[in-house]
């Protein structure tokens, strides 16, 4: 079994999706300290003048959990976030086939940022087709070690998973011998960022998913995949 682990982000990145489709368990790790101006409030779009933060803005103190940090909902963020995405998306060839569903997210008044990016990380992998199992860290009913090493090797444990899939990032902070010792093989994910025909001209890698599946609509998965016209 290949699992892999990893915050709940905002309408994440294609390398996101890809990690999630490689595996066989994903679990989504929010009982871990919430990282300002990261990626788990806020992703890029593309528009006319280059790319654009999409960003919710949060009410946090430190040193919060992802799970408890809330949303600030006296800004009109969702408003915005439809308004750009209607902008700068319009004339995309699948727009009207996924728009309805941002519009169903962003109708909703939502109080914390996980349960968001949970249901948002859930929605995208149903639109994509990738049927991969996902689970809710702080839902599994047991307190895992501080230590990042440690805490993902646990999880792990706990489903029985013999292969660890890590982002690019674990090369610098997974103690490889110590997985190993645990009877577990560590692999890297490799992913080639696929291009595509985006609106605007010149190509803008590293965006949020909806930019993939706004352009491209049911070919997305494909291109993730690196299956182009299959």
């Amino acid at each position: 079994m290949i699992i892999a682990i990893h915050q709940p982000q905002y309408i994440p990145w294609i390398g996101y999706f890809h990690k999630l489709d490689q595996s066989d368990v994903f679990v989504l790790l929010d009982n871990v300290q919430y990282k300002k101006n990261e990626w788990q409030n806020r992703n890029r779009i593309k528009t006319s003048h280059g790319w654009q933060w999409l960003t919710v803005p949060m009410n946090h103190r430190f040193p919060q959990m992802i799970s408890e940090v809330r949303i600030n909902n006296r800004v009109r963020w969702r408003q915005k976030h439809l308004h750009a995405v209607q902008t700068n998306y319009g004339k995309a060839t699948f727009f009207k086939d996924y728009f309805p569903v941002l519009q169903e997210i962003w109708s909703q008044k939502w109080e914390l940022l996980s349960p968001l990016n949970i249901h948002i990380i859930k929605r995208m992998a149903e639109l994509l087709g990738i049927d991969t199992k996902l689970y809710v860290a702080s839902d599994l009913g047991k307190d895992f070690a501080f230590e990042p090493n440690r805490r993902l090797i646990e999880i792990c444990n706990h489903f029985g998973a013999e292969v660890y899939l890590s982002g690019q990032g674990g090369k610098g902070y997974l103690d490889m011998e110590l997985f190993g010792k645990e009877g577990i093989e560590v692999l890297i994910q490799e992913i080639n960022h696929p291009n595509y025909q985006q609106l605007y001209g010149e190509f803008q890698p590293n965006l949020s998913i909806i930019d993939l599946l706004f352009n491209c609509g049911s070919e997305a998965i494909n291109l993730i995949r690196g299956k182009k016209g299959e």
